[in-house]
């Protein structure tokens, strides 16, 4: 793995948004191109005998007012489905309602990008002040790095990416390391104090590597 390829590879803005409802929210947002077309990676990731070949086993029904729920992980329902150009869904994990769109862009070079955007509540027991946008950020970039093993495999089936083996091998620390690290930097950007956005990107990174979290 080239790690600094990979961070590079991923595009990442923070900002504040609002939910459905009409309450602020804060937004993070994940952009990544692919050597495919838009109509094979809208298939990629809605398709439910391909999507556990890079991400998790899904079931449900994938379709537009359908539920889903991915093995161990997020359930919802699909709000609306245009494919090749985009989907949106809710994101429901551990009692918490959020929100996904994912939007795919032909681009001049042949590739596709894939733009992620979550947004979510300002109120989640305290969770963003520890970790920052990294919490969310670091996880779509891992799954996103198995998308594109499998898009660039031509679509052969592969075990997913293990986070336990990231976080255990050196190449995988780096990666979430400079993950966090550039996450917290997003957030600067979109106007966190620096201080405590960094902090909360070290706690990130500690989190997924199984290091001690800072206090």
């Amino acid at each position: 793995m080239n790690v600094e390829h990979e961070i590079r590879a991923v595009g990442r803005e923070v900002g504040p948004g609002t939910v459905p409802a009409g309450e602020p929210g804060r937004v993070v947002t994940l952009t990544r191109a692919y050597a495919t077309t838009p109509d094979d990676l809208f298939d990629a990731c809605t398709n439910a005998e391909r999507i556990p070949r890079w991400f998790l086993p899904v079931t449900g029904e994938l379709r537009e007012g359908g539920r889903y729920q991915l093995e161990g992980n997020a359930g919802g329902t699909v709000e609306r489905c245009d494919p090749p150009r985009s989907f949106a869904a809710t994101w429901e994990f551990g009692g918490a309602l959020s929100w996904i769109e994912v939007s795919f862009t032909a681009l001049d070079d042949g590739r596709t990008e894939l733009k992620l955007v979550h947004t979510m509540g300002l109120d989640d027991g305290g969770h963003w002040a520890r970790f920052g946008p990294g919490a969310v950020g670091v996880g779509w970039e891992l799954g996103l790095l198995g998308l594109s093993l499998f898009i660039d495999s031509g679509g052969v089936e592969k075990p997913a990416l293990s986070e336990e083996d990231l976080a255990t091998s050196p190449e995988g620390r780096a990666l979430i390391a400079g993950s966090a690290t550039s996450w917290g930097e997003a957030a600067i950007a979109g106007g966190e104090e620096p201080e405590q956005a960094r902090t909360a990107a070290a706690r990130t990174a500690a989190f997924y590597t199984g290091a001690e979290v800072p206090a």
